[in-house]
């Protein structure tokens, strides 16, 4: 098979929004601006049943628009809302349970690395992916320096594809792909204004286009 060429691209993150059709329309709007690979739904501090519902109005929206839909929370809930995969924010043990339960079946990943010990455990599980940062760690403009440094670290030496958080300005994503990461994660410098969510993934997907450097997958 013939390697194609690629460059970075989005994760969105949904934001903790209680009215869930409010969620649902905020989320079907953003992902109207472009390209996304995927998106992660955290389940924050809903209980197993509202999660439920909200990722079983939320999960058809992001497929329908071509994304994988990646659930941080409640196994169990995964299976029911037919998402694509499982995001895990635990540790390397946590990682090698659920691809132990869900290889060949689901997207398994994350293990919220925060620093090259952690990140090679978690490597050795064979995950789908690996993220650096926290689901809710935009907290700047700017995407964290360590972050941004294992993103470059890992990209550099690990075919296992990685995930890393960006900050709460769009731009913050070009830092992020100019550390070689396959995929930049942004929450809140989408979804902060929603009335902008999708010219701000078109932006951020024009900024990638033209000044992000490429690789092979």
């Amino acid at each position: 098979m013939s390697k194609t060429e690629s460059r970075c691209r989005l994760v969105l993150i949904v934001p903790d929004i209680e009215d869930l059709d409010a969620r649902a329309t905020l989320l079907a709007n953003a992902l109207q601006g472009g390209d996304v690979a995927s998106v992660i739904l955290p389940q924050y501090q809903q209980d197993d049943a509202s999660f439920q519902k909200h990722a079983e109005k939320l999960v058809p929206i992001i497929q329908e628009a071509g994304a994988a839909a990646l659930l941080c929370g409640d196994s169990r809930v995964v299976g029911r809302s037919k998402a694509d995969g499982i995001h895990i924010a635990g540790s390397a043990a946590d990682i090698a349970e659920a691809i132990d339960s869900y290889a060949d079946k689901l997207i398994v990943g994350g293990g919220n690395a925060a620093d090259r010990h952690h990140a090679l455990e978690v490597g050795e599980e064979r995950p789908d992916y690996i993220f650096f940062g926290k689901l809710d760690g935009d907290i700047k403009p700017e995407a964290h320096p360590k972050n941004l440094a294992l993103g470059e670290w890992w990209a550099s030496m690990i075919e296992i594809p990685c995930i890393v958080m960006g900050g709460t300005d769009p731009s913050s994503a070009l830092a992020v792909a100019q550390t070689g990461a396959e995929f930049v994660a942004l929450r809140l410098a989408v979804f902060a204004e929603p009335d902008r969510a999708a010219a701000v993934i078109a932006e951020v997907n024009a900024l990638l286009d033209e000044k992000a450097p490429r690789f092979e997958v």
